[in-house]
């Protein structure tokens, strides 16, 4: 089977997908002044109450070492707690703080507001069937 050109093999159509469709999240967070790293951390707070370091960092794609700075980051900003576990030390757990809960009534409206715009781009067909078609190679490809 041929290997597709360059321009359309799927690293580099996911990278310029990328490319395109981040800045427009990036500004929101920006506007609120965090990044988009410590907006993922906090997407993930806000769907669940606490999370361990090792699951924070499998959720939100962020390796350990960089995320204990973006959690420090947003802890000094009183956005993020962290809590060491009582039983096992080792165990590191974050959660949002009441500050840090209230930026999701601030945030997630825009962020609503910029998936409306995306999915207009295409017919509800489509987007369901790029988003179950990349959820179907990642879990085929986390197997192996």
């Amino acid at each position: 089977m041929p290997i597709n050109q360059f321009s359309r093999s799927l690293p580099m159509m996911l990278y310029r997908t990328l490319d395109t469709v981040m800045p427009r999240f990036r500004k929101i967070f920006n506007d609120f002044g965090i990044t988009e790293q410590q907006g993922r951390v906090l997407r993930v707070l806000w769907e669940q109450e606490q999370v361990t370091f090792k699951v924070l960092s499998e959720l939100t794609l962020i390796p350990a070492p960089s995320l204990v700075g973006i959690v420090d980051r947003l802890q000094s900003s009183g956005l993020v707690v962290r809590r060491r576990s009582e039983t096992d030390r080792r165990k590191v757990y974050v959660s949002a703080t009441p500050k840090g809960v209230e930026f999701e009534t601030e945030i997630m409206p825009r962020v609503a507001s910029e998936y409306v715009a995306l999915k207009q781009l295409v017919d509800a067909e489509t987007w369901e069937q790029v988003l179950s078609g990349l959820e179907r190679i990642n879990a085929r490809l986390n197997l192996r």
